[in-house]
């Protein structure tokens, strides 16, 4: 369906789209109270705008099965991952002297970015911005740290693993070897130490003048020094089970005894063309059920030391139910025509995917880009279920989607999130085009080297 709607819709079926990312860019900054309050209201207008021409065009059934197809099949496994990480890692508290230093910074964004290859960005985000955000409460200028710390934790960290990001995953799916990934250790490396050093540079900087103003990380600090340690670390155990749910959700395609006649998993049909299969029901069982488990056994004290609240969430899940459904023509456009783009390149297959997946979901942008690259014909490479793909453009797929979902907010499913969880702190964020502001100038430099250094 995503093929023949992709060739029918024109390319102004995407306005609506276009209409919800202007929303989520101007409205905040002109009308910030007006939009807390209505923002919902904006996003249902968007889908509306795009989902009453659509029924009109093309029928009630395909409208309705394929505005069905995206919330089951898409939003839902979204919103429900990032839930169940949420208050998970809203439940663990690091608790002791920890303040907010030039290195005490660098090393939380550190370690942050190691782990996001093996919780996934998302894990890894919000189990860390609290800390962060904690360690820098005496600060007044701040809002770099959270930006920085999406580049980092929520984006370039989450490349070395399938479980960092939901694009690498896929790929996994289709063939790709689990280690295979481990080659985007030099583009990695290369940026996370480029934006540390800049980083670094940008904290001193603000630092000095943090002290000079009469503010000092004394000013958290008690007599006694206090050892750093974990509160409400069995939560800990449901963030594991939150993993094995996304690698179940993955691996049981691949058990002969789970699958019907026709090569599906088990299952039963919503629509002809929709059905609900046993890995799609325990993934979102499972991650409900650690949630469930987290709200039950964690302290009210523990949440409270984290600021908990559910407004930050609720907030992604309105804003991302309009993003969602107003992107179904551009990905039917994409998944249709993304092989009439015409590239053969690998710094292309780089910039192409990256572009794209700074706006739109990065998975199905990945996949795209990667059977394009499978179409060439490569008789050597990694042998994958839609075809031999050569290593470099390989890289370059997989490196568009993951390092530059960082170019804006919505880029990557942790961002918006930890803008949010900022905001809810007091921490004033940049706009939408603000963030972007930030990504032209730190980030797309940074990509053009990787492009003369790595895919030429």
């Amino acid at each position: 369906m995503h093929e023949q709607l992709g060739n029918l819709l024109p390319l102004w079926s995407v306005l609506p789209f276009v209409g919800m990312l202007l929303s989520l860019a101007l409205f905040p900054l002109l009308k910030p109270d007006w939009w807390e309050h209505h923002r919902f209201k904006v996003s249902l207008f968007w889908s509306a705008v795009f989902f009453i021409p659509f029924v009109i065009g093309f029928g009630i059934e395909t409208a309705g099965i394929k505005l069905a197809e995206m919330i089951l099949l898409d939003y839902v496994p979204f919103i429900v991952l990032l839930f169940g990480l949420f208050v998970v890692a809203g439940g663990i508290v690091l608790k002791g002297t920890l303040v907010g230093t030039t290195k005490v910074n660098l090393a939380l964004l550190l370690v942050g970015t190691a782990l996001a290859s093996w919780i996934g960005t998302t894990g890894a985000a919000m189990l860390m911005i609290r800390p962060v955000i904690r360690a820098n409460a005496w600060r007044e200028k701040k809002s770099f740290i959270i930006i920085f710390f999406i580049f980092l934790v929520a984006n370039m960290g989450g490349c070395l693993t399938p479980l960092g990001d939901p694009p690498l995953f896929l790929g996994f799916l289709r063939g790709i070897p689990f280690l295979w990934t481990m080659r985007l250790f030099p583009p990695m490396i290369f940026n996370v130490v480029i934006l540390c050093i800049v980083y670094v540079i940008i904290d001193r900087h603000f630092y000095k003048k943090e002290i000079a103003a009469g503010r000092s990380p004394d000013m958290m600090k008690s007599n006694v020094k206090e050892p750093l340690r974990i509160e409400g670390g069995h939560n800990l155990i449901f963030i594991l089970m939150i993993i094995t749910a996304v690698i179940l959700n993955g691996t049981i395609p691949n058990i002969p005894s789970l699958l019907e006649a026709d090569g599906t998993v088990v299952g039963f049909y919503l629509f002809p063309e929709i059905k609900i299969t046993l890995n799609y029901l325990l993934q979102i069982g499972i991650i409900l059920l650690a949630a469930f488990l987290s709200l039950k056994t964690t302290a009210k004290s523990t949440r409270e030391l984290n600021a908990f609240t559910f407004g930050p969430i609720k907030e992604v899940a309105e804003l991302f139910l309009g993003i969602f459904i107003t992107m179904i023509p551009a990905l039917a456009i994409l998944m249709a025509r993304g092989a009439d783009l015409g590239l053969d390149q690998a710094w292309e297959f780089f910039w192409a995917t990256g572009a794209l997946s700074s706006f739109l979901d990065n998975a199905p942008t990945y996949l795209v880009f990667m059977t394009t690259a499978a179409s060439l014909g490569t008789t050597s490479g990694v042998v994958t279920t839609v075809g031999t793909i050569s290593h470099i453009h390989l890289l370059a797929v997989s490196a568009g989607a993951v390092f530059m979902g960082a170019n804006t907010y919505i880029g990557n499913a942790p961002n918006f999130m930890v803008k949010s969880i900022a905001e809810e702190n007091k921490i004033k964020m940049p706009s939408f085009f603000g963030y972007m502001g930030w990504s032209l100038v730190f980030l797309i430099p940074l990509f053009v080297l990787d492009t003369f250094i790595f895919f030429l």
